[in-house]
């Protein structure tokens, strides 16, 4: 239950520091915080209590006394992605900031015009 409550945590906190935050720094840390409650919510979810995983389980137990791997992957998978979506942006962040020298997103939009 723990988990539960502080994937949805994180991600309420990522999601008000995307909505209300004006430095893009903190907007990507905030998508970060977003992932990381996601991947917590997806691990917590797929994990049932008193069942082992199948790694390390003898050939004598079921599948039924076993849990699924497939959320664990899945996850793994994301982490590896969501590492790689935050270098990008990072990566955009900091280009803006030679460009324009500013992390303001207000300031940027008002280049625009």
């Amino acid at each position: 239950m723990i988990y539960y409550l502080a994937s949805i945590s994180l991600i309420l906190i990522g999601t008000y520091a995307i909505l209300t935050k004006k430095n893009l720094i903190k907007i990507v840390l905030g998508l970060s915080m977003i992932e990381s409650g996601v991947n917590i919510l997806l691990v917590s979810i797929g994990y049932v209590h008193g069942k082992t995983a199948p790694i390390f389980s003898n050939l004598s137990m079921k599948a039924s006394q076993m849990v699924d791997p497939v959320p664990q992957a899945l996850v793994l998978t994301a982490i590896v992605i969501g590492l790689a979506v935050t270098a990008m942006a990072l990566g955009i962040v900091i280009r803006l900031y030679d460009h324009h020298k500013t992390l303001n997103i207000d300031r940027i939009r008002q280049l625009k015009w």
